[in-house]
């Protein structure tokens, strides 16, 4: 299969390239000139199947030009060797009249490791193939788990490096002492004076100058990206839907055919896409809830087709989520009006101008597909105490960001009786103080390992042991830079031979 340009001026290529690649030349993102079908023969063959093996399949369907055999080991690699804590990997809860999706059981203990353990294989797969002989230096920006989930998937891999640019203030200290904390003799990690759209628009700055790629590659480096951006990223995240539905054949819930609705909690747009792409490619899903908080631009363009970044930015307890440029929505544009012009277009308006509007036929489309709501921090803890009296679960904050969404929907579609699986994108352990916080603990005082213990004592959860692991970790990168001096920056640890 092959791979072109959201903005249509890039040349088109295999998978390896545009995973190798990242960000196409023309500034665009990398897209499939099709969609694969699945039948449901297929779905219904994946249920007696591993995690593992049912990956497998559906990448085999886009990385046509990986054998079965890499494929196999690249999936190997990446969940198994006990990184995840559960065999089921993404195993699908079910508490009264809601499912969830649970995306937290691997080394970082957020859904971000479901593609950055895979990533990486695929990476170091493509590099060969594409005989490329110099180190590639992968750039992230990240809201919080992103950094981390990267961080543990390349470290210390071959011929490569890894820069990772978070928001100084916007991360929880969970997040923070996890990347700060990360070994590795090929990683990096730099504290960004000011919001996560100041370091991902850096990043994105970084890629689009073509200058500072031949000062690199003089270097004997090549950038690529650890972002959603990168297809490498996004196609890991589309097995996770097809692996639900299957798990919910398995338990009885559904049958063959029966659509599902989803809730995913997204500021980047990247993991309710992939379970766009999981609908395109014929699994039975209904409608796609697209869960944001205060920053809530998605849920305003989703509902008038506008895209407004010229908005107050709001620090809240869904820190993940606190974006304002939302990524991934250019690849969605593209494949609702096949027009590489048209986005081309808007997305130069956005850069322009800092907002665009889509025609109606456009809006009208998306709405079919997706409906969008926000929820406030307080409505979000309120959500979480609520379910775990209810039902003895304890969600983290953005899943019950979700949570709360998918109860508006419900509210405002009492005739939708499809099943609903909520997205959970994080343990609750991420973000324990908040989620305490909206239980009813008194935690004054407390530091965030006395937290740990005070959700454990509560919920009766394990502890995951990349967080327990925290306390006594040695920090390990002290950097920060003004979003200005990133590319300064960059160069310094690409120059850096150690």
């Amino acid at each position: 299969m092959k791979y072109s340009s959201t903005r249509g001026k890039a040349e088109n290529c295999d998978s390896a390239e545009a995973i190798i690649k990242g960000l196409a030349a023309d500034g665009g993102l990398f897209v499939p000139e099709e969609f694969p079908q699945v039948s449901l023969q297929d779905v219904e063959a994946m249920v007696p199947l591993s995690y593992e093996e049912r990956a497998v399949k559906i990448l085999s369907l886009f990385l046509t030009d990986y054998t079965e055999e890499e494929l196999a080991g690249c999936v190997s690699r990446a969940y198994g060797s006990g990184k995840f804590d559960t065999k089921r990997r993404a195993p699908v809860n079910s508490m009264g009249d809601f499912h969830v999706l649970e995306l937290w059981h691997g080394p970082t203990s957020a859904f971000k490791d479901m593609a950055l353990q895979l990533l990486p294989q695929l990476l170091s797969t493509a590099l060969p193939k594409c005989g490329v002989k110099e180190q590639v230096l992968i750039l992230v920006a990240t809201s919080g788990d992103t950094g981390k989930a990267a961080l543990e998937g390349f470290a210390d891999v071959d011929q490569t490096k890894i820069m990772v640019f978070y928001p100084q203030d916007g991360v929880s200290r969970i997040q923070q002492l996890q990347m700060l904390t990360q070994q590795g003799s090929n990683v990096r990690v730099v504290a960004v004076r000011g919001n996560f759209d100041d370091a991902q628009s850096g990043v994105k700055s970084i890629f689009g100058d073509k200058d500072f790629a031949k000062e690199l590659f003089d270097e004997g480096v090549r950038l690529s990206s650890a972002n959603s951006i990168n297809w490498g990223r996004l196609v890991p995240q589309i097995v996770y839907y097809f692996s639900a539905y299957a798990d919910l054949l398995a338990a009885g819930t559904i049958k063959t055919g029966e659509k599902i609705d989803f809730t995913v909690p997204t500021g980047n747009f990247g993991d309710i896409l992939a379970a766009y792409y999981a609908k395109r490619m014929g699994l039975p899903v209904h409608k796609l809830v697209c869960a944001s908080n205060a920053n809530n631009v998605l849920t305003e363009f989703l509902r008038t087709g506008i895209y407004d970044r010229k908005r107050e930015f709001f620090k809240t307890i869904t820190p993940s989520m606190d974006i304002l440029i939302s990524s991934n929505l250019e690849r969605l544009l593209y494949h609702v009006t096949e027009s590489a012009e048209k986005v081309a277009g808007w997305m130069n308006d956005l850069s322009e101008t800092g907002s665009y509007e889509v025609d109606k036929e456009t809006l009208n489309t998306i709405k079919q597909l997706f409906w969008a709501d926000w929820a406030s921090d307080t409505s979000t803890k309120a959500e979480i105490d609520a379910v775990y009296r209810k039902h003895n679960y304890v969600m983290d904050t953005h899943t019950a960001v979700a949570a709360k969404v998918a109860d508006k929907y419900a509210e405002a579609h009492a005739d939708d009786e499809c099943p609903m699986v909520i997205v959970s994108t994080a343990s609750p352990y991420k973000f324990n103080g908040s989620v305490l916080e909206a239980l009813g603990a008194d935690i004054e005082g407390m530091d965030e390992f006395q937290l740990l213990d005070k959700l454990h004592e509560l919920s009766g959860q394990d502890i995951p042991k990349g967080l327990a692991k925290l306390r006594k970790a040695e920090v390990l990168h002290n950097g920060s830079c003004e979003a200005r001096e990133m590319k300064h920056t960059v160069m310094e640890f690409a120059s850096d031979n150690r």
